[in-house]
């Protein structure tokens, strides 16, 4: 698939998909990135080019990227990369 603009329409597009397919991951980011390691339940609610927004616990946080994204390809690529950059555990509060 080739990389796309990160308009609201693939937003709602990458935040279906990782609420469906990788809602392990969504709330392993708000425990690691959003600090919230007691939260339960997470989901993704936004992607911009500086942040993903994410609904933790009935609470809506805001965790920045590292850099300003690209587009949809660019957004795969990090958010994947900002999962392999967590220790082990981490998440769990073990680290």
């Amino acid at each position: 698939m080739a990389a796309e603009p990160l308009t609201p329409a693939i937003s709602e597009r990458i935040c279906r998909h990782m609420n469906d397919d990788h809602s392990d991951a969504v709330l392993r980011y708000a425990h690691h990135y959003g600090g919230l390691t007691s939260a339960t339940e997470a989901s993704m609610t936004g992607v911009t080019a500086e942040a993903m927004t994410l609904e933790v616990n009935s609470k809506t946080i805001s965790i920045p990227f590292d850099h300003m994204l690209t587009d949809s390809e660019d957004a795969h690529r990090t958010l994947v990369a900002m999962l392999k950059a967590m220790p082990a555990g981490a998440d769990k509060g073990e680290s």
